[in-house]
Order: structure tokens, then C-alpha cells, then sequence
């Protein structure tokens, strides 16, 4: 996977940076440029990329392994003050099943929304001077809902969309809490620990320890009635 991953960056760098959705050369391996319809507001651009997943994502439970492949598509849809991105992430996620612990991999897919403004001042701040609503003001009121934590870099040029901190943030929040191997997994013996999946019909014999006492009486009794018989 390292190898693919490395190859990847190596065919982004490879590409002409002239063109729209190409990776500038000296960047890192999570640019992706956006000339062709930054600062051009009602323009959109087909996204259909993969990028190596970051470092940091999850944990040796549930995680994204750094620098697995991360399949992205979207479209960057222009405003006056930015991008607008919309789209989905898939991610190979690698867990334990909750119930059996038996290894998972799996594909993972989120959906995202986020805000790349050109100016760097709206990354803390949502209003222009003068208190003017912003057109990603207006889009948050279309959309129903606040975007205000999603915004994310533009190069200083605004020619280059960074999606490595996007791709940690929604890969992070959108692991999932409780992973199955399958959604009637019956998990692990409590007594012996085997896998239940591979032998359904194991069971132990148990004694209730509260008649425990009673059971031994009873031995007992038994044992002194044969002996008062011989």
C-alpha cells in the first residue's frame, strides 16, 4: 500500500499544473488546483481525484492507515468569496469487530460539505468590513445549516485547494463507534473465549454457584447412604 501510495504522489507531480485539477509539482501530495474557477463565482469544477490518507486517523481499533488510498469526488462550485466543495470521501478503514475481534477492512464513505475562502482573514472571521453579508453567508441560508467550522485553505493565490486537513477532519469524525464483522456477529465465549460465528452450538455446563452447596450436600447424603448399605 506504501508503494501505491508513494506512486500516486508521483503521478500527481508528474502532471502539467496548467491544467484544471492537476497537482502543482513542488505542493504537497493533497493540492489540487482550482484555477480554472477560482474568483469565477457561478463556475464549477468536476472533482474526481485520490490522495494519500494523513497521519493521525484513528487508532490500531478503528482507523485510515497513513498514506492509504482516499478516493474524493465532487465539484467545487464557485462563490464571490471562495469554494464551495461538495462530495464524498472513500477511505479503506482497517478495525476489530467489537463483538468477535476479528480483523475488518472495509470501505468507508462520507459525504462533505466545506468552505475554502480566498480571503485568509474568513477562516476566523464570517463578515466583511462594514458588516456586508458575505455570499457564503447566503449560502449557509440556502444550505439550512452553519458550515462555520468547515473552511479550509486556499493557496496564497487562490489556485490550490489543500485537502489534507479535510481529509483528517471527516476522515476522524466519520470513523465509525462500533464496528461489526457482520450485524449478528455472536462474538466470543465468555468461559473459553472461542469465536461463536465458528461453532454456534458451543455451550459449557454450568452450576448456579447459589446451589453450588446444595449440589455438594447432596454428593453427600449419597456417599453416606452407601455406606450405611454395605
Amino acid at each position: 500500500m506504501q508503494k501505491e501510495s508513494e506512486s500516486l504522489m508521483r503521478s500527481h507531480q508528474e502532471q502539467d499544473s496548467g491544467q484544471g485539477g492537476r497537482i502543482r509539482p513542488d505542493s504537497s501530495p493533497w493540492a489540487y488546483a482550482v484555477g480554472q474557477v477560482s474568483s469565477r463565482p457561478g463556475q464549477s469544477q468536476t472533482v474526481d481525484a485520490q490522495f494519500p490518507a494523513p497521519s493521525g486517523i484513528g487508532d490500531a481499533i478503528v482507523g485510515v492507515k497513513e498514506g492509504d488510498i482516499v478516493t474524493v469526488n465532487g465539484s467545487f462550485d464557485s462563490i464571490s468569496d471562495g469554494l464551495v466543495f461538495t462530495g464524498t470521501f472513500d477511505a479503506p478503514v482497517h478495525a476489530e469487530c467489537t463483538r468477535c475481534l476479528k480483523p475488518i477492512d472495509r470501505g468507508w464513505n462520507m459525504d462533505v460539505t466545506a468552505f475554502f475562502p480566498y480571503d485568509a482573514a474568513s477562516l476566523s472571521a464570517r463578515q466583511r468590513p462594514g458588516g456586508r453579508q458575505t455570499a457564503k453567508d447566503e449560502f449557509d441560508i440556502i444550505d439550512g445549516e452553519d458550515e462555520s467550522e468547515d473552511v479550509y485553505p486556499l493557496s496564497s493565490d487562490g489556485e490550490y485547494a489543500d485537502f489534507e486537513a479535510l481529509l483528517r477532519d471527516t476522515l476522524v469524525e466519520g470513523l465509525p463507534l462500533q464496528t461489526l464483522c457482520r450485524p449478528d456477529c455472536l462474538g466470543l465465549c465468555p468461559q473459553c473465549g472461542i469465536n461463536l460465528n465458528d461453532a454456534p452450538n458451543h455451550h459449557h455446563e454450568t452450576v448456579d454457584d447459589r446451589f453450588s452447596v446444595l449440589a455438594e450436600l447432596k454428593d453427600k447424603l449419597k456417599e453416606d447412604t452407601t455406606t450405611d448399605g454395605r
